[in-house]
């Protein structure tokens, strides 16, 4: 690796209209697993003006059966959290508002050859849910072991969305994007040279006075967030570098589900399998292999088994058993990389019951509704509370230097 360069991350809030789509898909992955944590789901969302659109295919008990039939009052449930979600981001535009927005719901009943294959049976193991290949990483830049420049991304746009949540800025509104770039000496943040916000405003703040304010308001978020140390007189900030932003959301650009699969994971420092997370059961490898492989290469990292860590799984549709797991350190490993395989395959048998899709889901406690929460401000780095996040726990760390020893 380089030890001298500069490098850029970017987030994008809650208002985002992709990061709404997101919101939407986990609300109803929420929503179905608190009536059958067995569920299957795959929902997609789009949102445009004053219009969502679920697609995607479902199953479980007191949801949809097999022929397609859904539950009574099911669906009204389904619209009722759509509309909460949105109501919850703060949109009452008139280009985009919870109560007023068309609403079409095309969820479907999951296909039986698919259901074959991930299903358990008597003679095998439940399957994965597609072919694929996931990526977790760590590293030691910021306490909660996530790259710098992504943390930092996060947090000034979550400050800025308490800030417009509680009144204490009431002329932000709910879209926005933040980018920060770092410069690394000896491969460890030395200063932040470019910081960009763009976020949505209320009309008026685009110019004089106002649009001073709000400037200023960024500024002093950024400050809350940055380690003052990384900030000087050569820090370059663009904030709202286009000028006016009144028209945003879903109303100023189509969002999708997934299309933000870089926030949602390292902000580039690290590889990334391709399959986004949000509106996915966690029998979806796409997601919940993604998490274990984060859950280990934190703890190897937490255990000062290395300072950077990446890790591979991959996965063949309806076969249980990963074909490959890789572990990289980066040359800061303290032991050699294959060694920290075999540790970690030991350590995933007797703390998870493997890395197969049945062992990660119920190893980790995945299949209650936790998920919301994921869908904005990154899936990793976040603290543990209660059933959240448990992928972000350190509670492996013996058991690494165990199986080492």
């Amino acid at each position: 690796m380089r030890s001298d360069y500069l490098f850029t991350s970017e987030s994008v809030s809650e208002g985002h209209p992709d990061k709404v789509a997101d919101q939407i898909s986990d609300a109803i992955v929420d929503l179905f697993l608190s009536k059958d944590p067995e569920a299957r789901i795959a929902c997609e969302t789009l949102t445009t003006t004053n219009l969502v659109v679920l697609a995607g295919e479902i199953r479980g008990r007191g949801i949809m059966d097999t022929s397609g039939e859904w539950a009574p009052g099911v669906r009204e449930e389904v619209e009722a959290v759509v509309r909460a979600t949105v109501k919850r981001i703060g949109y009452e535009q008139d280009g985009f508002h919870w109560e007023t927005f068309r609403f079409e719901n095309n969820l479907h009943a999951q296909s039986a050859h698919i259901a074959q294959g991930v299903d358990a049976g008597e003679n095998k193991d439940e399957g994965a849910g597609d072919q694929g290949i996931m990526f977790g990483f760590a590293c030691d830049e910021t306490p909660d072991l996530m790259p710098a420049t992504l943390d930092y991304s996060h947090k000034i746009l979550q400050r800025l969305a308490q800030d417009r949540h509680t009144g204490a800025a009431p002329f932000l509104e709910p879209d926005a994007k933040s980018q920060v770039t770092l410069r690394f000496q000896d491969g460890r943040p030395a200063a932040c040279t470019a910081i960009v916000v763009s976020t949505q405003h209320k009309p008026g703040y685009d110019e004089g006075a106002k649009d001073a304010e709000l400037k200023a308001w960024v500024k002093q978020a950024v400050a809350a967030v940055i380690p003052a140390e990384l900030l000087s007189d050569q820090t370059v900030y663009h904030i709202n570098p286009t000028g006016s932003f009144e028209i945003g959301g879903p109303d100023g650009d189509a969002g999708l589900t997934g299309r933000k699969i870089i926030v949602d994971t390292y902000g580039g420092a690290a590889p990334h399998g391709g399959g986004a997370f949000s509106g996915k059961d966690p029998t979806k490898v796409d997601r919940s292999a993604a998490y274990v492989t984060r859950y280990i290469a934190k703890n190897i990292v937490a255990a000062g088994l290395a300072k950077r860590c990446t890790i591979q799984v991959a996965y063949a549709i309806g076969v249980s058993q990963p074909l490959s797991l890789y572990v990289d350190t980066h040359g800061t490993g303290t032991v050699d990389d294959a060694a920290l395989e075999r540790a970690v395959e030991a350590v995933a048998k007797a703390r998870l019951g493997g890395l197969t899709p049945r062992g990660i889901r119920t190893g980790l406690s995945l299949n209650k509704p936790i998920y919301g929460v994921t869908a904005a401000y990154g899936h990793f780095g976040r603290t543990p509370e209660g059933d959240l996040f448990p992928w972000e726990r350190t509670d492996l760390v013996d058991d690494l230097k165990a199986a080492l020893a």
